[in-house]
């Protein structure tokens, strides 16, 4: 079967998913909090009318009932101010790297919650009303920035700031654009100032020989684990602040942790660095270009990180199967929880076989539910990488 027949069937079978950009709700989610604001204080209001009529019959006849419940008040308030001072901080994520790095730095004196749902594709999540309360309601709030969480500055600048903490994981590090390297499909629209338009292939708008920057932020800033361990110690500083209690048992985890990190980051160098080859190949979009500049690999794929548009051109298809053919590549890479079926009939092209490289962005809610961490996944890619940049055909 060739790579045109190949992609003609997958277009029939409309088996290839496009990434649905966050729709614009928050118009009505307002309207949501607000009449819920507005039920909560005739609630309040009827209850302290309610109350006052029942104190007026009951009158004086109550006195020594009221000395019991003033005894009963002053235990309750000793009760309250003990479940205050034992009362955890909401700490709240959008996606599973810096639930994670919470969990591992804080472990049980947080209230930890994640707004994307085990399973779900990052790109196509739409928050919810609920989602809304949770990051209300939250002591540390902790997003990724950059162009899909644009919802999150939205949400963010309606809603009063309170005490609220939050924390953007785009700010922790030194960040690069996305780029389009030859071969990717170009998304549409795009502007590339000193790239003409006669650069790119008339059948899918390909990039040329040059690699160039497509002028969004690569917000995928955890896929380094150099990267994860500044944004480990810009959490660890925020956890600090909201909960100073906790200083030291913050202090003792995160350090821990960036040793782990930190040995995870020796074991892809030397993998890296002792490789026949520096070369990966991905049948899909490409969010590891922290990863690939930090230990100084190549790559091509199907589209940048945060393409919308994931169905590939003809052109597209034909340069990564000859490109596997002529390196010699012994598999073909794709991320967790993605559309398999490019790299399937680059594969079946190629004669090749189809690997997973965890992104970390999400997990599935078995892998979740069965413990599964950022180092863990990365330890999986070291040993996928192992295979990749030393196996031979």
């Amino acid at each position: 079967m060739t790579w045109s027949s190949v992609l003609r069937n997958m277009r029939e079978n409309k088996k290839i998913k496009r990434y649905i950009k966050p729709t614009r709700i928050f118009s009505w989610l307002k309207s949501v909090m607000l009449l819920s604001v507005a039920v909560l204080a005739s609630v309040s209001l009827l209850t302290a009318c309610s109350t006052q009529k029942d104190s007026g019959q009951q009158g004086g006849g109550q006195q020594n009932s009221d000395q019991q419940g003033s005894g009963q008040q002053s235990s309750d308030q000793q009760s309250g101010e003990t479940g205050q001072s034992e009362e955890k901080i909401s700490v709240v994520t959008t996606i599973f790297p810096p639930y994670d790095f919470v969990r591992e730095i804080a472990g049980d004196r947080v209230e930890l919650k994640m707004l994307l749902k085990p399973g779900e594709e990052s790109h196509s999540y739409e928050p919810t009303p609920q989602d809304i309360i949770a990051i209300q309601e939250s002591d540390v709030f902790i997003y990724t920035g950059g162009e899909n969480d644009v919802w999150v500055e939205d949400i963010l600048s309606s809603m009063p700031e309170g005490d609220r903490l939050t924390l953007r994981m785009i700010d922790c590090v030194d960040t690069v654009e996305e780029e389009h390297v030859e071969g990717m499909k170009e998304s549409p629209g795009h502007d590339h100032d000193d790239h003409e338009e006669d650069d790119a292939d008339p059948d899918g708008g390909e990039a040329g020989e040059d690699t160039h920057s497509v002028h969004e932020i690569d917000e995928h800033v955890w896929t380094s684990p150099v990267n994860a361990a500044l944004i480990v110690e810009r959490i660890k500083e925020i956890l600090i602040q909201a909960d100073p209690s906790g200083e030291a048992v913050y202090e003792e985890n995160a350090a821990a942790y960036e040793e782990e990190l930190a040995k995870l980051d020796q074991e892809f160098r030397d993998v890296a660095d002792h490789a026949r080859r520096k070369l990966l190949i991905f049948g899909d979009r490409f969010p590891f270009r922290y990863f690939a500049d930090e230990y100084g690999l190549d790559y091509y794929a199907a589209f940048p990180g945060c393409a919308g548009d994931t169905e590939p051109s003809a052109a597209t298809m034909a340069f990564l199967i000859d490109k596997v053919k002529e390196e010699k590549v012994p598999a073909v890479l794709k991320m967790e929880l993605s559309n398999d079926d490019i790299a399937n009939a680059i594969a079946e092209a190629t004669g090749t076989e189809v690997k997973v490289f965890y992104s970390c962005h999400n997990l599935s809610a078995e892998d979740f539910e069965s413990g599964e961490t950022y180092l863990s996944m990365m330890q999986k890619n070291v040993e996928t990488l192992k295979e990749v940049l030393n196996g031979w055909r």
